[in-house]
């Protein structure tokens, strides 16, 4: 996340920071891999959803108009990791845990990974010269954003369902209240089309622990998520 202030770069975007998440868990058993292709949600484990948060709350908490930013735009990967590279986040994927990577935008290979020397003219190291510091404090407030936003938001929905009873082209929802939710906790049912990398639509359930749409389950992939009374929420939780 250094954003390579290299001299003769040209291509690289300090307006962007990418984020790779994993689509199946890689902790998935194969009954659990058999669901998931089933519901159609291989873009939709825990990963993917924290993935479709950090990218919210880049597009709310990154601005700053003292330095006349209009924020960091948080680019949403759907792979695992970059290829031939890998990243602290894989170790606890491994395990079950939601993980995503941040990375800048266009690495410079010549300073990760390389003893420090000169050849062709080229200078080849990991140096601060070649630290874009501003960008490492986007970064980081994006980052510190994400951590409060999520630490402060009630958990996610459990036992969240559609209900398959009937062919109808209506859809309901259903769900638990996540352990110790605080009083006056709210849900948000949203849903994208298929093809759809992150949430377009957004219904507001109050406190009911059910909702029904008319839009058909067929065309969309729906997740949940919890509400604060400050409007802080909870990552996405996908449907069974």
């Amino acid at each position: 996340v250094g954003g390579n202030a290299t001299p003769d770069e040209t291509l690289q975007d300090i307006t962007a920071v990418r984020v790779f998440s994993e689509g199946i868990p890689a902790s998935s058993s194969p009954e659990q891999i058999k669901r998931i292709l089933n519901l159609g949600e291989e873009s939709d484990s825990p990963a993917r959803e924290l993935a479709r948060a950090v990218s919210d709350i880049a597009r709310t908490y990154t601005a700053d108009p003292e330095r006349g930013t209009s924020g960091l735009n948080a680019v949403l990967e759907f792979r695992h990791d970059r290829y031939l590279r890998g990243g602290d986040h894989t170790s606890f994927s491994a395990q079950g845990f939601p993980a995503v990577r941040f990375t800048e935008w266009r690495e410079d290979f010549r300073h990760q990974h390389q003893n420090l020397r000169t050849e062709n003219g080229a200078e080849y190291g990991d140096l601060l010269k070649f630290v874009d510091f501003s960008y490492v404090a986007q970064v980081a407030r994006l980052n510190a954003a994400v951590l409060a936003v999520t630490a402060s938001a009630p958990a996610i929905p459990r036992n969240v369902h559609i209900v398959t009873k009937e062919l109808v082209n209506d859809s309901t929802l259903q769900w638990d209240n996540p352990e110790g939710a605080p009083a006056g906790t709210r849900y948000e049912v949203v849903w994208r089309e298929t093809a759809s990398g992150g949430w377009q639509f957004a219904a507001d359930a109050g406190t009911a622990n059910t909702l029904t749409l008319p839009v058909s389950k067929d065309n969309v992939i729906f997740g949940v998520r919890s509400v604060d009374s400050a409007g802080h929420r909870s990552p996405t939780a996908a449907p069974e």
